[in-house]
């Protein structure tokens, strides 16, 4: 590759989630009018990518996945879609609205046995565990929350609905002992409104999944500096693993990725990339060696991809990889 092609690549990758932003807003997040990949009953087509909201994580790595593989797949042109992520993903996913969906591994693992916010089992694989996303909960500094306890009677954003920001924020919150129909006002918004509501005073807490740095908590810690904090919800993961089993782990978000003061104890659950059962697994494994082989240029779309593991790929469950994905984690492990 030239020069001059390699600086417009990573000038194109790391402009990626904006491009396809507006294109999918110009489409209404949905699939295009041209076949996809999942229709065309042959090699090459459209896939449609589902995210997130536009100042997370989720819409930056995913806007660079789709640049990887119009530029990389032979044939395929993919695009990202913005969503409010892990249940509507999914949702989208058995819908046929979407050929590859980010998750959270909690939320897919309740697909897949059709419990919480799902009514039956969704048909869903894996291609593929990516980084951990940091439960990251703020509170305004004059709004009295010295624990989740203390929400009770609080306006709270738990997240946009379909989310799993709104699965873990309502799991957290039942094990702090509190009602989440009941106990809190909760203002069951995206990032970027909540963000704004903070930022106004109208709500006076905020949950958030995503990886690190996520666009929007970076906006807010720098506009409201100590006007608002960072909230340990680390002695709740007993009971929520106690619940729910052992995907939930503690982890400290580094106080250089806010700027804050010190590093912040959390809970963290891993991502992953998910398609229809059924998907084709000669392309699974094409896209599947593009996340490992390419990672470095999604990292320079948001450094939280630094945290897809080729050792930790495979550790899914409970949901079942797809075939050839399968194969193609297992080869290179091999070779790395």
């Amino acid at each position: 590759m030239t020069l001059v092609k390699h600086r417009t690549r990573t000038l194109r990758l790391a402009t990626a989630a904006l491009a396809i932003g507006l294109l999918a807003t110009a489409c209404g997040g949905g699939k295009q009018t041209e076949n996809t990949a999942a229709d065309s009953g042959g090699k090459g087509g459209r896939l449609t990518i589902a995210t997130g909201p536009t100042t997370g994580v989720y819409y930056q790595i995913g806007g660079g996945l789709a640049e990887l593989i119009s530029d990389d797949l032979d044939g395929y042109r993919a695009t990202a879609t913005t969503t409010g992520a892990s249940v509507q993903n999914i949702q989208g996913l058995g819908a046929g609205t979407y050929d590859l969906a980010f998750s959270l591994l909690d939320t897919a693992g309740d697909a897949v046995e059709g419990k919480e916010s799902f009514s039956s089992p969704q048909d869903i694989e894996a291609l593929t565990r990516l980084y951990p996303n940091y439960t990251q909960v703020l509170v305004r500094s004059d709004a009295g929350i010295d624990s989740l306890e203390d929400m009770k009677g609080k306006r709270v954003s738990t997240g946009a609905p379909g989310s799993g920001t709104e699965v873990i924020a309502n799991r957290l919150l039942k094990a702090a002992g509190l009602d989440p129909a009941k106990d809190i006002s909760a203002d069951r918004l995206g990032l970027p409104e909540t963000v704004d509501a903070m930022k106004d005073g109208t709500i006076d807490a905020l949950f958030w999944s995503g990886g690190l740095p996520s666009g929007g908590i970076t906006d807010l810690t720098t506009s409201l500096k100590k006007e608002v904090r960072f909230l340990d919800v680390t002695p709740q993961l007993p009971a929520l693993n106690e619940e729910y089993g052992d995907v939930y782990q503690t982890a400290s978000i580094p106080k250089a990725v806010y700027n804050q003061s010190k590093d912040v104890p959390t809970i963290v659950v891993p991502n992953v990339l998910l398609v229809k059962k059924g998907f084709d697994p000669d392309l699974a494994a094409e896209i599947v060696n593009l996340v490992y082989k390419k990672k470095s240029d999604l990292e320079k779309v948001n450094a939280a991809a630094a945290g897809i593991e080729l050792d930790m790929a495979e550790i899914v469950t409970p949901v079942p990889l797809n075939p050839g994905a399968e194969k193609a984690l297992k080869a290179l492990a091999q070779k790395f």
